[in-house]
């Protein structure tokens, strides 16, 4: 029973909750082995302001740039491939796209059993559509995936996650709470890797989503989905159009991507309570919707809409 763990991760949180999830199959017995995805050229942490809002563009088209190809020496006989990373921009982060492109890594994935892990904010829903699409694409056997996600209200977080990501600030703070998913939550995780133990005992994975979200692995709030799908749309036209100014990190789209970092803030600070008091008041008409998006992301692994 062995599993190979391929994680992206700044501050150490994906490591924390690959950890927790996979401490079961360690105690009875696994041999979990923990690859770092490493990009060619570091991303910068803490974030400037504008290093931060320049990745933007290529994160919301899928362009990332580029990592180290992976060493698989050691675990080319694992029974499981676990990816544990975080969303960017309502997309996986570039990381992770990138590992998910890389094609000695999808030669690797063709055929294996594979679960994805994202610790983020709050939205993921877009972001998972595109990696199962990737991993569909790749041949892989997508068994499950489990989100953990920020709790705490949307703009609360707003203000945690820009402390921590351009401060190194995570830590409660003044009125502010803790950054990030919860130490609870991320000790909590470990609860997944019981029904994970047992699909990899039984070399049987058929059911393993579904156990996995009657533990809580999809923190599903329609809401939130709502919101995203709009934010989503609105990111693809700004990301094609500082694109325009040219590739990552150009000086001639500065001007262009300082007005979508306050699109940003302009989006999460007034927009999107509008949007929220659109959605409740049409809620009625959305229930048929709803659902089916509901049975879609929980339970569609294969990319079929």
């Amino acid at each position: 029973m062995k599993v190979a763990v391929f994680y992206y991760t700044q501050t150490g949180q994906a490591l924390e909750i690959a950890k927790s999830v996979c401490k079961p199959l360690e105690e009875a017995g696994g041999e979990v082995v923990y690859k770092a995805i490493e990009p060619v050229t570091p991303f910068p942490y803490p974030w400037s302001y504008m290093n931060f809002f320049q990745q933007m563009p290529e994160t919301r088209l899928c362009m990332p740039a580029p990592i180290k190809d992976p060493d698989f020496s050691d675990v080319d006989d694992a029974n499981l491939v676990i990816i544990s990373g975080q969303s960017w921009y309502l997309s996986p982060s570039q990381p992770i796209e990138a590992f998910l492109q890389n094609e000695k890594v999808r030669s690797f994935l063709k055929e294996r059993q594979v679960i994805t892990l994202n610790g983020c904010r709050n939205m993921w829903a877009m972001g998972q559509k595109e990696i199962r699409k990737q991993l569909a694409s790749a041949g892989a056997n997508y068994s499950g995936y489990i989100v953990l996600q920020d709790e705490h209200p949307n703009l609360v977080s707003l203000f945690t996650i820009v402390s921590w990501l351009f401060y190194d600030k995570k830590e409660a703070h003044g009125v502010m709470p803790r950054a990030g998913v919860s130490n609870e939550n991320i000790s909590g995780a470990s609860k997944f890797g019981a029904p994970i133990l047992k699909a990899l005992q039984s070399n049987d994975f058929s059911n393993l989503q579904k156990e996995l979200v009657e533990l809580g692995s999809v923190p599903y709030r329609s809401f939130l989905v709502f919101v995203e799908t709009i934010g989503h749309k609105m990111f693809g036209k700004w990301a094609n159009f500082c694109r325009k100014k040219g590739g990552p990190n150009a000086k001639e789209r500065d001007t262009r991507i300082f007005f979508f970092s306050l699109y940003v803030f302009f989006a999460l600070l007034l927009a999107s309570p509008i949007a929220i008091v659109i959605y409740y008041a049409t809620y009625l008409l959305r229930i048929p919707h709803i659902k089916r998006e509901k049975q879609d992301l929980f339970f569609n692994l294969s990319d079929k809409q």
